[in-house]
């Protein structure tokens, strides 16, 4: 089953599933095509957005599970 962390970066996040992207998107972070957001943390991206970390992991996984 595919998971992710809230360690792995936003460039690794993005090739796990197509399905993620809308949902970073949809949570607020807009910047997904920006190179310095390639190497942040889907963690550090998260306290710069004001979004709350363990959630966004726990949906993204969620989601990911019914995938499969």
């Amino acid at each position: 089953m595919k998971q992710i962390t809230k360690d792995m970066v936003i460039g690794e996040l993005l090739y796990v599933d197509d399905c993620i992207a809308p949902i970073l998107m949809r949570a607020g972070m807009h910047c997904l095509g920006c190179p310095a957001s390639q190497m942040e943390s889907l963690e550090e991206a998260c306290m710069v957005h004001g979004i709350d970390c363990e959630d966004l992991v726990n949906g993204i996984n969620e989601i990911l599970a019914t995938r499969e």
